[in-house]
């Protein structure tokens, strides 16, 4: 385990200067490049971005304005060896996940066994007793799933985090790569790089596989799927409207749904017509104002009874949310093995539980060099980074710390990989990590090549969420 007080690993160059084979093509074909060239392609890439509209909403922005997410033009490279282990790692946690949820909500073999408490689970806001005894069509919980991985050495990638709820920044991904081989076409002749492109089009392959089986009867139609989105004040509107423009699909809100005839139908200018899967861009809380929160607007009342009866699919399914928490994420090693069978093959990042008390005084005595999280929080809200903290704020989050302990997981400061950017003076280092996408069916699951590099844009910044000011950057896998 690194700390922050050794050098980060360089992912391009080695400690002598030497670049490692990852980079040996690409760095060969930017040395030969004129350097006022690349800065006009630079240019050129944020107006692309601007043009394209792929902006983010920053909440408790009181300016209330749509930003243009930062994109650095130099690419994060991933060997093809690199990728098969982290291939392997990847779709092991997302088997123990799906297996998790199907446990939670039926026998809780795993609390059974003492492998995992009781209590994590009773006081968990994101646990749904309407999902206790129902299985989703398929077996499937988590039809879309983000595992953030952090890289601290050369062998080194650790899952910093899982997002089996409604994980996003797969449009930046597709944007990224289109911008990338739009400005720069003939790196992709000289360098064979992994394709994404096809991202959307598996999706809708992988979602339709999910359909119920009241579908099973229409004989030579395909499943119809939608995107369910809360609207356009959302933080990630062009993303939902991004992915149903490129799956074919329609995006709807839930004012577009009703329930008829034991199914959920969505308006169109033909009438209402059946919807066999919705992906779901709404929180659980406002899926179903009849099941969960009575004032929302932005659900559809009785989605959940329809969905429990088999007459659609949801995904990702309600409850899944569960698998997101800090807390839980703290025992992924044990969930892993227990369900799998097999060690882990990706680490967890240590973490502590504030709940416990021994771990609660050292985190205590400790919080100058640690990393403090919400066991709920999301998007690097609610968040304490020791080392980069003033006494002032590291004081006034002891006092949170202390008042709800359970809320809270530390650990920590990891030394996160550096990769380059096209800064002022050249190429410049700065921390990473990367959300590779998932796709799960009842066929098998599906993990696209590369994914969402995010990088933190300010020299010695390790938060590299856009809200909290970080960029991204294409990601390629190389072939072999």
């Amino acid at each position: 385990m690194q700390s922050q007080a050794r050098p980060p690993f360089d992912e391009m160059l080695t400690a002598d200067g030497s670049v490692r084979p990852a980079y040996a093509g690409y760095r060969q074909w930017y040395d030969d490049q004129d350097v006022g060239w690349l800065r006009r392609q630079n240019d050129r890439a944020e107006q692309v971005f601007r043009r394209t509209g792929i902006t983010f909403n920053v909440y408790g922005d009181s300016a209330g304005k749509e930003r243009l997410i930062p994109f650095d033009m130099i690419p994060r490279i991933i060997t093809a060896a690199e990728w098969r282990k982290l291939s392997r790692g990847i779709e092991q946690r997302v088997r123990a996940i799906n297996a998790f949820l199907h446990d939670i909500y039926h026998r809780q073999e795993i609390v059974r066994s003492g492998r995992l408490p009781e209590r994590l689970l009773q006081a968990n806001a994101a646990f749904l007793p309407q999902m206790i005894g129902f299985t989703p069509p398929g077996g499937v919980y988590t039809h879309v799933v983000g595992i953030d991985l952090v890289r601290t050495g050369p062998d080194d990638f650790m899952v910093l985090e899982d997002n089996a709820r409604t994980p996003s920044g797969v449009s930046y991904m597709l944007e990224n790569r289109e911008t990338m081989m739009a400005m720069f076409p003939e790196l992709f002749t000289r360098i064979a790089v992994r394709p994404v492109s096809d991202y959307p089009r598996r999706l809708a392959r992988s979602l339709a596989a999910c359909a119920p089986d009241c579908v099973n009867g229409r004989v030579g139609d395909r499943p119809v799927v939608a995107v369910l989105t809360p609207g356009i004040y959302n933080s990630a509107y062009y993303e939902h409207a991004f992915l149903a423009d490129q799956m074919g699909a329609e995006l709807v809100e839930g004012s577009d749904l009703r329930v008829m005839d034991g199914r959920i139908a969505m308006r169109t200018t033909r009438g209402y017509q059946p919807v066999d899967v919705i992906y779901r861009r709404v929180d659980d809380e406002y899926l179903d104002p009849l099941s969960f929160n009575p004032t929302s607007m932005l659900g559809v009342s009785g989605i959940m009874d329809i969905y429990r009866a088999g007459g659609v699919t949801i995904a990702n399914a309600p409850g899944t949310g569960i698998a997101d928490d800090k807390a839980i994420y703290s025992f992924m090693p044990d969930i892993v093995e227990f369900y799998t069978g097999e060690k882990p093959i990706l680490q967890n990042v240590p973490t502590w539980r504030c709940a416990e008390p021994d771990a609660l005084k050292y985190v205590l005595e400790n919080l100058a060099e640690l990393v403090v999280k919400e066991v709920h929080g999301s998007g690097g809200y609610g968040m304490l980074i020791g080392p980069t903290s003033s006494r002032a704020e590291i004081a006034r989050f002891e006092k949170k710390l202390r008042a709800h302990p359970e809320n809270y997981i530390a650990q920590p400061t990891l030394a996160l990989s550096s990769v380059p950017i096209f800064a002022k003076a050249g190429l410049a280092p700065r921390h990473v990590d990367l959300r590779p996408f998932v796709l799960v069916s009842p066929g098998g699951i599906d993990i696209t090549p590369g994914g969402l590099t995010r990088v933190a844009l300010r020299k010695g910044s390790l938060v590299v969420n856009s809200s909290q000011g970080g960029g991204t950057k294409d990601s390629w896998v190389l072939e072999d």
